[in-house]
């Protein structure tokens, strides 16, 4: 019998993949292709995924094809800057720049490569999944291929087969609609020089377009301008009211919807395809030992280029806990926490994404106006926004709720000698403490003292920020709590959540 069953072999099944196998759980992988998918999908991703590539052990195969650039910035209807989210000259304080880009092909290809490095991980293609049945020790997988049906057992099942997901609806899961759907061509195109930007007016001074996500939220036609890896560049167009989405992506109207941006640059396009973009979230994430995750459990609007690290962030929230049941031996309870944790930060990014889908798709000329003036107002009020203050902490599951800085991403400085905070303190359970006077330590976590740290002052400043003398931080990168004084409560919590995770409400 597996660990787990992994169903779907994009980039979050296969992260999950490299997850569960470098903590050494056995893992299948049911892939009803035989090749991944030749074209790009997803182009976007953030520090947070980078640094799940450290922790599975795949960055060094992945950091070459990424492209880091600058954020995203959002043009009106009288064609200057309503909001900038960028990030240029601004402090990375988990280590990594905020943005990349990349082309899926290859990310997917890396991902897979990986699985040689990262134990007991057996693909298997042409595998389409057929049915299962579970119990209460194990779930029964039934899939077909080469023509055959076949069985397999495993612990538990993480679906990551898609927003089409067979395994959701083998469940009965339905979606949450959250009211957003608009039609939108994506085109990809492999481009020789700059893209065309028609005139701007308000671009700020170090802000460069070509390093720039640039959504024109313009009522003749909203678009979004995406860079990409190497010569990659991608376009976006809002479909109008009355427009057919075959005839839209005939190639001559594709050629004079991006020939207008291209002007005499030579380009070739790779992809022409019409989508719905959806704000969906499954009313169920977990049934029994069946877990869904990345598209199967919620679609995301693209406005901020979350829908991939959605997924990632699933599976590491996943990863890390299966990993305590089989190897630690920690409470099976620990999996329901999944869905709370997960859900409504899903629902806090998707319900910005959303309302930016709003005002970006606003076709009535007047309104726009209006909303032009209204993003103006609320963006002079806030200084330095980026795209990374749309992530909102962990706020219920397995957190010491009710200490300073529970549930946030815990920062990655890049420390005196050149190295990222993890490359030094490692994966897994890390407690940092302020000095050697600060007690506390337990089995499976390991214990790192900030002022012995190669240049500490980042993690000791968090530390002050938050008047407290200790943080214990999980292997996804959350904060699990924080204590003054001594570590030594906040590591008794854990190891009894661990072991009674009914006392995490308490």
């Amino acid at each position: 019998m597996f660990d787990v069953a992994i169903i779907g072999c994009g980039p979050v099944g296969a992260m999950a993949a490299n997850l569960l196998g470098r903590q050494g759980l056995s893992v299948v992988v049911l892939e009803k292709e035989l090749e991944h998918y030749p074209l790009p999908r997803a182009v976007h991703l953030d520090h947070e995924m980078m640094r799940l590539f450290q922790s599975a052990g795949v960055i060094d195969r992945v950091e070459g094809d990424m492209t880091a650039t600058d954020g995203h910035l959002h043009v009106g209807a009288d064609h200057g800057v309503i909001r900038y989210m960028g990030t240029v000259g601004k402090p990375r304080p988990f280590g990594w720049a905020n943005d990349y880009f990349f082309y899926q092909p290859e990310l997917e290809a890396h991902l897979r490569e990986a699985f040689a490095d990262n134990g007991a991980i057996d693909l298997q293609l042409g595998a389409e999944f057929t049915g299962l049945d579970q119990d209460d020790t194990g779930v029964t997988v039934a899939y077909a291929q080469d023509g055959a049906s076949h069985n397999l057992r495993a612990r538990w099942v993480i679906a990551c087969d898609g927003s089409r997901s067979p395994v959701r609806k083998a469940l009965g899961v339905k979606l949450d609609d959250l009211d957003f759907e608009e039609p939108w061509l994506v085109v990809d195109a492999e481009v020789e020089g700059p893209v065309s930007f028609p005139p701007i007016s308000g671009v700020p001074a170090d802000a460069d377009l070509q390093r720039l996500s640039v959504m024109m939220c313009d009522p003749a036609r909203p678009a979004t301008i995406v860079p990409g890896r190497g010569n990659h560049r991608r376009w976006e167009f809002m479909l109008l009211p009355g427009e057919d989405d075959s005839e839209m992506m005939q190639p001559a109207k594709v050629g004079e919807l991006v020939g207008s941006w291209m002007k005499d640059v030579p380009h070739h396009i790779v992809r022409a395809a019409t989508y719905r973009f959806h704000g969906l979230v499954a009313e169920q994430w977990q049934v029994g030992r069946v877990f869904l995750a990345g598209d199967a459990g919620h679609q995301t609007p693209p406005f901020f280029g979350q829908g991939m690290c959605h997924g990632l962030r699933d599976v590491a929230n996943l990863a890390w806990k299966m990993a305590a049941i089989a190897n630690d031996g920690a409470s099976e309870a620990i999996l329901a926490t999944y869905q709370p944790e997960r859900d409504p930060h899903v629902r806090g990014v998707i319900g910005a994404a959303v309302a930016a889908g709003r005002y970006i798709c606003e076709l009535d000329q007047a309104k726009a106006a209006e909303r032009d003036a209204s993003i103006r107002a609320q963006s002079a009020s806030k200084t330095g926004e980026t795209a990374a203050d749309l992530i909102p902490a962990v706020s219920e599951g397995f957190v010491a709720a009710g200490t300073p800085g529970a549930g946030e991403r815990f920062i990655q400085p890049i420390l005196a000698d050149g190295r990222k905070l993890d490359d030094l303190a490692g994966q897994g359970w890390r407690l940092f403490v302020r000095d050697d006077a600060v007690r506390g330590q337990a089995p499976g976590v390991t214990r790192i003292v900030a002022s012995d740290l190669p240049d500490g002052g980042a993690v000791l400043g968090w530390l002050d920020a938050r008047k407290v003398d200790a943080v214990l931080v999980r292997p996804d990168h959350y904060v699990f709590g924080t204590q003054a004084g001594s570590a030594s409560t906040l590591i008794d919590r854990r190891s009894r959540l661990l072991e009674q995770p009914s006392e995490i409400a308490a």
